[in-house]
């Protein structure tokens, strides 16, 4: 199967590492936003004018290979400088995409070469951007005891906010998805799409045009993968059914053939079952199965409980089809 992966952050980074462990997963693509103003890629962002690198490094890092030399770049990739000075708090692979992308000017390029140095195409891994330019989150946010709503920019301020979050757009409006990003979900057997920080790596992807036909267009599955628990600030208080409505509020056009969710994390099925009534195609399914860590200290998802429940949903979208969804897509019984 042909995967492609949407997303951002440490949300894409566990369903990465679980596609890898997918037996009938051959090709992954991951489809990285590019709205991150915080921390390293933030002052990297602001200093060069360059795509945020953070989440795309923590997407190259899970792509990595499995042997010495992998795990070898893939650590020195992920770690970050100590100290009070200049360096303190960035990841050497953000440094190292940063200088690529200064010098040779193409994102594409910049990923590729060090999904190479980290051995990604041994695992027929690839990492994309969304969009070929840094892009911006703005959001329209109620505050509690203070009428109307008000408008914040900036992916940290978003996902900080302690207001509700009605809708996200993005700055520039409509901008060009990257082609590569866009051929990859037309040729996919299955798009995935979470779980991550909900509106600021989920829902950037159906704001960007190209891309969003793409996904509505494509023969793959569409799945969606939820959240294990709200996240404070963005969705404090979301129920798994109120996720999904926001996502059809964001690309009313978009059905999936089916939605994923943790069975530890759901306290209403029949709720999650009738708010994804509008979402599914016909035959279309809400799969709930245990696929969160919970020796975590933190909620996160267990990388081998959730490839066994991804395998699952990808046998029943595609029965004796070794190519996933993309032709049976419609077999899968209702909720």
């Amino acid at each position: 199967m042909r995967v492609v992966a949407l997303g951002g952050g440490h949300g894409l980074h566990s369903t990465l590492t679980a596609l890898r462990r997918c037996p009938s997963v051959g090709e992954i693509t991951a489809v990285v936003t590019v709205a991150d103003d915080g921390g390293s890629s933030g002052r990297l962002r602001r200093e060069l004018g360059l795509l945020p690198p953070g989440d795309l490094r923590m997407a190259l890092a899970a792509l990595a290979a499995d042997d010495d030399d992998g795990r070898f770049w893939s650590g020195l990739v992920q770690h970050r400088f100590g100290g009070n000075g200049a360096l303190a708090g960035h990841a050497v692979g953000n440094l190292l995409l940063a200088g690529l992308l200064e010098r040779d000017g193409d994102p594409v390029q910049a990923l590729e070469t060090v999904g190479r140095l980290l051995g990604c195409p041994q695992n027929h891994g690839r990492v994309l951007p969304m969009a070929r330019v840094p892009l911006e989150i703005e959001a329209e946010v109620a505050l509690d005891g203070v009428g109307g709503t008000h408008r914040i920019r900036g992916q940290v301020a978003v996902a900080a906010t302690p207001g509700r979050v009605r809708r996200v757009w993005l700055s520039p409006e409509e901008p060009p998805a990257c082609d590569e990003a866009v051929r990859a979900v037309r040729e996919a057997d299955a798009v995935l799409l979470g779980p991550g920080s909900w509106f600021t790596s989920v829902l950037p992807h159906l704001l960007v045009p190209g891309l969003r036909d793409a996904l509505l267009e494509t023969r793959a599955a569409r799945i969606v993968l939820l959240n294990l628990v709200p996240e404070p600030g963005e969705t404090a208080g979301f129920s798994p059914e109120r996720h999904l409505e926001v996502l059809s509020g964001h690309a009313p056009s978009l059905r999936v053939h089916a939605v994923l969710a943790d069975s530890g994390s759901v306290s209403l099925p029949d709720g999650l079952h009738a708010g994804a009534a509008d979402l599914l195609v016909p035959g279309g399914r809400v799969w709930l199965a245990d696929v969160a860590d919970g020796g975590a200290s933190t909620p996160r998802h267990d990388p081998d409980a959730l490839a066994g429940a991804l395998a699952d949903v990808f046998g029943a979208l595609a029965p004796g089809d070794g190519r996933g969804g993309a032709r049976n897509r419609n077999s899968v019984a209702g909720s």
